[in-house]
């Protein structure tokens, strides 16, 4: 295996400072280092590369390395990388969804070495190598698993766009039958749609039937939706209180330091400003859908396909997917030196 001077480098300064060196980039330069020249030129992309933003939640071709194109110590090394990207709560998510595959595949009747439910079909990328000073970022993505994350200076700048999906929603049979990875997601919609007076659903529920999908899809840029839904201040308390809870259950799946962050950011742009609308039934078991939303936030959650056992959810930063903002930021003030 040949490594470049500069990335052993980094990888003897990490070994000698895993005690204040940030655990991604710790974990992100161990799995990296597992890997031969060939391995390493199919993950690795310059930070700036299109692919960065070429991102998708539906079962497709992607690049990058998957877990197929992996051994066991570099797939133990992959798994490292996703755990320390997340919180505890964020990786269970994750992991679970990865397991949901190979039940969905018994689901559908398709064949023990069937690849297109395959919990083993999903790709890690990076975009620069990991740098204490320069911007560089990884992702995790496949079926029901989108997750782009930004480093700068060795702090995670932006943990999004992220989606979660999980198919079935609650597994129908079989040993695991009951299991619901995002069950919370669903429960806590339902506890807020359900407690709201007629006049407060006149405002919040927008239609009837449900979108067939997440409505930002995989846009470059997300935006504000219209209709808004029913506004934080138009909540009592005990509302206010379960919509919190829905809105820390999506922000603590990241990794503390960056959920701390994004919280902050959340709260500096006014939780009075935040809007929750809701679509479709009001009970499970047919189609339902709802967003929270505010001046730089747009998470949705949609539960309409397989017979309403299906959920897709997706978070946005609408100022700064991508570290967008943040690098903008960078890089004027390296111009401006």
């Amino acid at each position: 295996m040949k490594l470049t001077w500069s990335f052993i480098v980094l990888l003897t300064l990490l070994a000698s400072a895993n005690a204040q060196t940030p655990d991604h980039m710790v974990q992100a330069t161990k799995f990296l280092a597992t890997l031969d020249e060939t391995l390493k030129a199919k993950v690795m992309y310059p930070y700036n590369d299109s692919e960065r933003v070429n991102w998708w939640f539906v079962p497709r071709s992607r690049n990058g390395l998957s877990f197929h194109d992996m051994n066991a110590t570099q797939r133990t090394a992959a798994m490292s990388l996703l755990k320390a990207s997340l919180s505890d709560q964020g990786y269970q998510k994750a992991s679970g969804i990865l397991a949901l595959e190979a039940i969905l595949r018994d689901v559908e009747g398709r064949s023990a070495n069937d690849t297109y439910r395959d919990p083993q079909n999903y790709y890690f990328t990076f975009f620069g190598e990991p740098s204490a000073d320069q911007p560089w970022g990884w992702r995790i993505e496949g079926h029901h698993l989108a997750l782009n994350f930004t480093s700068l200076k060795g702090v995670v700048e932006a943990s999004t766009p992220s989606f979660m999906g999980a198919n079935p929603a609650v597994v129908p049979r079989g040993p695991e039958r009951g299991k619901q990875v995002l069950k919370q997601e669903t429960d806590l919609g339902f506890i807020l749609v359900n407690s709201l007076s007629k006049d407060q659903l006149k405002t919040a529920r927008f239609s009837d039937t449900a979108p067939a999908e997440i409505i930002s899809g995989n846009d470059r840029n997300a935006s504000m939706l219209d209709p808004k839904g029913i506004s934080y201040r138009e909540l009592n308390d005990d509302q206010k209180k379960i919509l919190m809870q829905l809105l820390d259950l999506y922000v603590k799946n990241y990794q503390l330091g960056f959920s701390s962050k994004l919280m902050a950011r959340i709260r500096k742009a006014g939780i009075e400003n935040l809007s929750f609308a809701w679509a479709g039934s009001m009970q499970p078991g047919a189609g339902h859908y709802y967003r929270i939303q505010g001046p730089m936030l747009l998470i949705e959650y949609d539960n309409t396909q397989n017979n309403a056992n299906h959920v897709h959810t997706v978070v946005r930063d609408l100022a700064n997917d991508f570290a967008e903002d943040i690098l903008k930021e960078h890089y004027e003030k390296e111009h401006n030196k």
